[in-house]
């Protein structure tokens, strides 16, 4: 590997990717943290179960294009997952990596799968956190069913009348995030109403925004066959870790993604919704290193 524990700028395709390196001095083989949204970034995580995990791994985190603190594309559609999966290969062999675990959260753990998928070989263990799969029937039924779970009575009318509507259930699906407050956002990714306002408070405290391009983008450009459709065909070992409260993907996709990914298997936590990393960090940080541990080769690139 050619860097050491530091920020930095690289460019990938144009555009100034934002670079962390921690645990250089461990040696192992690097773990790389791949963030959700679409459209987030690391500033929560690299400041919470993150420096838990350089204690005995080497990480590399990298927030993707247009995302955090990385550049935006003069193009805002150019944010297809095919340019996403060549950003991120482009940014490992400039690092100086041959071959990586990966750890991705929400959307992320979505993203990881699309980069083993086109690059089995340099992929060595997968942890999925939350998995996604955006854009479909299944994700846009959590949710609704999720706000229900959490809104006041007002609100659980308001989602109800948009459900009678005859309208298609992406259309419902996006009025209902209309309708949603803040509050209601951290009652339906949290269960710990603490750490729900710790997590908004580093939130604001970043001054980084989604700005939403990267999502309109990858809907406007699809993938050819939709990731459900080619979970079979990774074969890498895989963590799943999933909330049993979690109203955002739910346990609905992580049971597909452990019954398609043939090396996988699923882990819960009893206390925690979307973010099992921030409710029990303690528990997803030993989960996620014993994983890494169990046939691990030292040495690293």
């Amino acid at each position: 590997m050619k860097y050491k524990d530091d920020e930095y700028q690289l460019l990938v395709n144009g555009i100034s990717h934002w670079v962390k390196i921690e645990g250089s001095q461990n040696r192992t083989v690097p773990l790389v943290i791949i963030h959700g949204g679409p459209g987030g970034n690391h500033y929560v995580f690299e400041r919470t179960v993150g420096p838990k995990l350089a204690e005995e791994r080497t990480v590399i985190y990298y927030e993707q294009r247009g995302c955090g603190r990385s550049s935006k594309p003069q193009n805002d559609n150019d944010y297809s997952i095919e340019t996403l999966v060549d950003d991120y290969i482009k940014l490992m062999n400039q690092i100086g990596v041959e071959k990586v675990d990966v750890l991705g959260y929400s959307f992320g753990g979505e993203l990881a799968l699309e980069i083993a998928y086109t690059y089995p070989d340099i992929i060595n263990k997968i942890i999925l956190s939350a998995p996604s799969l955006i854009f479909s029937d299944t994700v846009y039924e959590t949710q609704i069913k999720g706000f229900k779970t959490v809104a006041d009575k007002e609100l659980i009318e308001k989602i109800e009348h948009e459900m009678l509507n005859n309208k298609s259930l992406k259309e419902k699906w996006n009025k209902v995030w209309s309708l949603v407050d803040s509050d209601t956002v951290d009652s339906f990714l949290f269960e710990d109403k603490l750490i729900a306002k710790r997590n908004r408070k580093l939130w604001q405290e970043s001054g980084l925004i989604n700005t939403g391009l990267m999502m309109k983008a990858l809907e406007k450009i699809p993938p050819v066959s939709p990731l459900r459709d080619r979970l079979t065909k990774i074969t890498n070992d895989t963590l799943i870790l999933t909330g049993v409260h979690d109203r955002n993907t739910g346990l609905s996709i992580s049971n597909i993604m452990k019954q398609k990914l043939p090396n996988s298997r699923l882990e819960l936590f009893q206390k925690s919704a979307h973010f099992p990393d921030l409710e029990e960090g303690e528990l997803f940080v030993k989960k996620a290193l014993n994983f890494l541990k169990n046939g691990d080769r030292q040495g690293g690139n």
